[in-house]
């Protein structure tokens, strides 16, 4: 005799509310880390942002809410596999293929294809780490062109999808190698 598991329907809203809350769950987690004092010892080969005191930024008041969307989607993504010219969850992501990505389905705004048109966009520049608001685009020289991409999240953090063989992930933007590179931003949501 053969049993049927399947989850009935009236059980999906209750997964999708248990997804969102361990989501949120997951972003004040970030917050509470990132927020209080930061000792490490000596060559321990970790860092965290200078930033993670700055308070949080929104774009403007009027687009805090996409803001918003667009942080709980990029967070959301993180640990989906890099692939190069990828754009989906399900096919993985390149650094631009991401945050089009992110854009589009949280905010319903189509960005450019490659992260050199991206950066070409007209849209307010940011060229200080520290006037970074939450939802921003991020970019980064790296052989002295834009190369790079990401979308800042607040408290001195990012989401990007890095390199091949790796998976997107949340870095400090002020780190040692990121810093170093780091271009401007730009304020597609004001």
């Amino acid at each position: 005799m053969q049993q049927n598991h399947s989850v009935p329907e009236t059980a999906l809203p209750a997964q999708q509310a248990m997804r969102h809350a361990l989501l949120f769950a997951a972003v004040l987690l970030l917050a509470a880390c990132a927020s209080g004092p930061q000792r490490r010892p000596p060559g321990s080969g970790t860092s965290h942002s200078a930033l993670a005191g700055l308070p949080p930024r929104a774009p403007s008041a009027a687009s805090a809410g996409e803001a918003n969307d667009i942080l709980f989607r990029a967070i959301g993504l993180v640990g989906t596999p890099y692939r190069w010219g990828g754009n989906t969850p399900a096919g993985g992501f390149d650094c631009s293929g991401l945050v089009d990505y992110i854009y589009r389905t949280a905010a319903n705004i189509q960005l450019p294809r490659t992260s050199h048109e991206m950066a070409a966009m007209d849209a307010r520049k940011v060229r200080k780490m520290t006037q970074l608001a939450s939802g921003d685009l991020v970019f980064f020289d790296i052989g002295g062109a834009i190369s790079h991409v990401g979308v800042y999240v607040g408290k001195g953090r990012f989401v990007h999808a890095p390199n091949s063989g790796g998976t997107v992930r949340l870095d400090d933007i002020d780190g040692p190698y990121w810093g170093g590179h780091f271009a401007y931003g730009k304020r597609v949501l004001d």
